[in-house]
């Protein structure tokens, strides 16, 4: 058993171990607004708590639950919180319930600063925990009135992956009313990271679905703003896109 403070200790100092200063000033040209990090790369800040736990086998994902907490809580670099998430990366699909939602809501309103955190937590944490809680996604669709863009962002890139995936041995097809229930609510939303989660989420559902897609863009593309009808006709046939997008330049 791990004592939880002191292991934040070890993750924080194995973390400021890779800092790279050069590093942090090169990723601030991703963000529109200056962050506090130190300079890890994404796939270093996965191999750090990998490896801390590959040392550590056996590591209830109670225990996990407490330490990203812990983690979270202490964070001041925006790699610290991207730290707190992949303590919880090999445990989310069959370790951790229902409760977890209610975590990463809360996580996404308190510790979530910018769209590359709130993006890593959909892809790397609730990813892998809807593969295995598939009944409990459209819980996500209560996202899309809260107060946090970041939650709002998250409705929709948390299932992103979901528009059509295999599980098993079976398909999952997130239905075509809850990806368009959810644009239609955030339709007029202020955030422009929210409006591309809606641009994104419709442009994966084109792929699946492009007749579908095309005619809920002829439908709302007069009050849908520019950044998500950008993103939605992003990979349509190349026919269908131009007459889209001559209609959203009416």
């Amino acid at each position: 058993m791990i004592h939880v403070p002191a292991a934040a200790d070890d993750l924080a100092k194995a973390l400021a171990a890779r800092a790279d200063p050069e590093f942090a000033v090169r990723m601030q040209r991703y963000f529109p607004h200056e962050i506090k990090a130190l300079g890890v790369s994404n796939a270093a800040v996965a191999e750090i708590a990998g490896h801390y736990f590959r040392e550590r086998p056996g590591v209830p994902a109670a225990t996990r639950l407490r330490l990203a907490e812990e983690v979270l809580a202490r964070a001041e670099y925006h790699e610290e919180v991207l730290l707190g998430f992949a303590v919880l990366h090999k445990v989310a699909r069959t370790g951790l319930g229902p409760e977890l939602l209610d975590r990463c809501e809360h996580w996404l309103e308190t510790y979530v600063s910018n769209w590359a955190q709130c993006d890593d937590m959909c892809l790397k944490l609730l990813y892998p925990f809807f593969l295995g809680h598939l009944e409990l996604i459209p819980r996500t669709r209560e996202w899309v009135g809260s107060p946090s863009p970041w939650v709002r962002r998250a409705a929709n890139v948390a299932v992103v992956k979901f528009v059509r995936r295999k599980v098993g041995r079976t398909v999952f097809e997130l239905p075509t009313s809850h990806v368009f229930g959810n644009c239609v609510r955030l339709m007029h939303d202020r955030d422009v990271y929210v409006q591309k989660g809606s641009g994104w989420l419709l442009k994966v559902t084109a792929e699946a679905h492009p007749d579908e897609v095309a005619e809920f863009l002829r439908t709302w593309h007069e009050e849908m703003p520019r950044d998500t009808f950008r993103y939605a006709v992003e990979k349509m046939d190349p026919p269908v896109r131009r007459s889209l997008m001559e209609l959203g330049q009416g």
